[in-house]
């Protein structure tokens, strides 16, 4: 009895290690016992949502949880910064002792409770997963109720259920980088990272999601699938326990936040059945789309690439069907174009008022554009459909679509072919995918 019992217990470490072991997740350059070349810490992120504006990815789905509205069974993870190595956060519920943030680093701590203790200070109670012992938090003054109404919260501690559930809407898709600044791992076994560059607006594939920080809780590590280049950013989604205030994600931090770091193509954001809501709204195309738009004394219809940024000057609802024709401004050379869309999400999974991609929602996201890192004459061209000598491959795919063949030459050229209707397009890159010379046959 006493073996099946220490084998029950062995089986059951290996589980909670593996569990524990499956939230740290590090980019691939780095290996167990890499040597140390850098230990920059990755800290701070942004601006609270403005509760007046339509739902995005984060507003819909992580929603900011108060310590008033906690609830039993809330899991976190012990993520000590240099600091919490020296002021202790944790207390031993059986001894009234406190207990190192160190011994408890990476353990998972489920919330209980809150009571108060025998000195008649208040205590937030938990249950640690990995060693099945009772711990607490005891508040530096005032009552529970006064403390949970700030957004103090309990140190060290990083909010596991936006990890989990970033892993559940994120993992394998292609996301969008909206800034420059990432991150790789130096060390496997610490915290070491280094800073890298990555151009605005790469696609990227999520390939690991883990945890980061406390005040950044959810680590995503993406791949460049054309250079195969790993990097990550730790990013703020429902801001719980995360011991930031609103004012706090500016400047430096704003990076840190989710939507200012990435951009989701995927799936729709949900929109408002109030028109007004959007009236003076900056939007982005999410997809290459067409538009009406006047030029040369004519309406022409004007395919327009994913990226776009407008502003919206007016919604105008049919008499007749579910759509409306919006009325928008285009940034940069404030160009007025028109668009049919419906607000009216009838099967997200499908078809939508007959035409997916007509629904507001799927097309459009909220916020700046930023086309890519091309000119203006480049995002010109791009709007007429044409290619020159410079282009990017990126460009060339948002100005004429995938290729219908792609064929390696000599000396790393590659040829993006595109078949016309009585003759080729041929598009010529050199080894670092700029376009070299342009030709038909």
């Amino acid at each position: 009895m006493k073996r099946v019992i220490v084998l029950v217990a062995s089986v059951m470490a290996v589980m909670t290690a593996f569990a524990q072991e499956s939230y740290i997740v590090k980019t691939k350059n780095v290996k167990p016992s890499a040597p140390v070349t850098t230990a920059a810490g990755v800290t701070d992120a942004a601006p609270a949502e403005d509760p007046n504006e339509p739902q995005n990815f984060v507003t819909k789905n992580f929603k900011y949880r108060s310590m008033c509205d906690w609830q039993e069974g809330m899991r976190f993870m012990v993520i000590p910064e240099k600091y919490d190595l020296i002021v202790n956060t944790f207390c031993d519920a059986a001894t009234g002792k406190e207990v190192g943030n160190g011994k408890l680093r990476h353990k998972i701590m489920i919330y209980k409770n809150h009571t108060t203790g025998s000195n008649g200070r208040e205590r937030v109670n938990f249950l640690c997963q990995d060693d099945n012992r009772a711990y607490y938090y005891e508040l530096p003054n005032g009552s529970f109720e006064d403390y949970c109404y700030g957004k103090l919260g309990v140190p060290t501690l990083a909010y596991l259920d936006d990890v989990d559930k970033a892993r559940e809407l994120l993992m394998g898709q292609t996301l969008i980088t909206r800034q420059k600044i990432f991150y790789i791992d130096t060390q496997y076994e610490g915290d070491g990272v280094e800073e890298v560059t990555i151009p605005e607006n790469t696609e990227v594939v999520v390939k690991a999601i883990g945890v980061g920080t406390r005040k950044f809780p959810v680590k995503i590590i993406v791949e460049d699938p054309k250079t195969g280049r790993e990097f990550f950013q730790n990013v703020v989604l429902s801001k719980t326990n995360n011991g930031m205030r609103d004012d706090e994600l500016i400047m430096d931090n704003k990076k840190f936040v989710f939507l200012n770091s990435f951009d989701v193509l995927t799936g729709t954001d949900v929109v408002s059945s109030n028109y007004t809501d959007y009236i003076g709204k900056t939007v982005f195309t999410k997809y290459p789309t067409e538009m009406i738009s006047k030029g040369d004394g004519r309406m022409r219809k004007v395919k327009v690439p994913r990226l776009m940024e407008f502003v919206i000057d007016a919604i105008s609802p049919h008499t007749t069907d579910n759509y409306v024709t919006m009325t928008l401004t285009e940034a940069e050379s404030r160009r007025v174009y028109t668009k049919d869309v419906t607000f009216t999400n009838e099967d997200v999974t499908g078809d939508i008022d007959g035409k997916r991609e007509d629904y507001f929602g799927y097309l459009f996201g909220i916020g700046e554009g930023k086309l890519r890192n091309s000119t203006p004459e480049t995002r010109a061209m791009i709007r007429q459909g044409r290619v020159a000598v410079g282009m990017t491959d990126e460009e060339v795919e948002l100005a004429l679509g995938e290729p219908d063949n792609i064929v390696e030459a000599s000396n790393g050229r590659v040829d993006w072919i595109y078949k016309r209707t009585k003759k080729l397009l041929i598009v010529q890159f050199n080894n670092i995918r700029k376009v070299i010379g342009v030709k038909t046959q």
